[in-house]
């Protein structure tokens, strides 16, 4: 078969790890899916899960169906279940290595128009599961969870139009009591203010292509939508 187009892959988290690497140029036929990239992957690294229930993907840092075309030079994505600075007109987005500070989201935001600000701090603690927690590592695609905080700043604009938001997430490795994300959310009225920021980080937990790694006592794991993944010896720990 003639080959057609190159594209190019990305493994994000646990699945880069069982490639043992984050990117592949793989030759596909024209009119190929995204399925038949994950599938060539799987060819070239036979320990990627084959299960694609456990798997989501993402062409040009836009989630897709497994049954999507892809063209040449395209760019796919893929990624473990999801558990996680620019600037625009009142508006802040950050993926960021260093520590985060929600006094400069909160800045971002004010305005003399604002009669409140919300600010959802998430933290590190230092237990869960019923595990203790030593520390915690975060990754992230971060083309596509700057695209996912866009669309969501968006959205709290289309329910609260006078609104002005501010997300910021950390990745790397965060210490107990370290700052993992940071919503504030800036409005005339305090009710708007606080959905808002509610609906905000709810909205930011549920899609955005951010995962975490729990390294506790008795061992090391993936948190990927309602399990953990072991990375120790023994089984796979289900979340209880």
């Amino acid at each position: 078969m003639a080959v057609a187009i190159a594209v190019r892959a990305r493994l994000f988290a646990r699945l880069r790890e069982l490639a043992g690497t984050d990117t592949e140029s793989v030759e596909l036929r024209l009119g190929a899916t995204v399925a038949d990239v994950y599938d060539a992957l799987r060819k070239l690294h036979p320990s990627l899960d084959p299960n694609r229930e456990s798997v989501r993907a993402a062409l040009n840092a836009e989630f897709a169906d497994w049954n999507a075309t892809v063209a040449d030079g395209d760019e796919v994505a893929f990624v473990p279940p999801v558990s996680g600075g620019v600037h625009a007109v009142g508006v802040f987005f950050e993926l960021t290595t260093d520590p985060l500070d929600a006094r400069r989201l909160e800045a971002a935001v004010a305005h003399k128009g604002a009669g409140a600000i919300c600010t959802f701090t998430g933290i590190v603690r230092d237990n869960s599961r019923g595990r203790s927690v030593m520390h915690l590592e975060y990754e992230a695609y971060a083309e596509m969870a700057k695209a996912e905080m866009r669309k969501i700043a968006g959205e709290i604009a289309a329910r609260w139009p006078e609104a002005r938001v501010a997300m910021a997430h950390r990745t790397g490795t965060l210490e107990i009591g370290e700052a993992s994300v940071v919503v504030s959310v800036s409005s005339p009225h305090r009710a708007e203010a606080i959905d808002a920021c509610r609906w905000g980080i709810d909205r930011l937990k549920e899609p955005g292509p951010v995962w975490k790694k729990e390294h506790a006592t008795d061992g090391t794991y993936w948190i990927e939508g309602d399990d953990s993944i072991s990375l120790s010896p023994g089984q796979p720990t289900p979340r209880p």
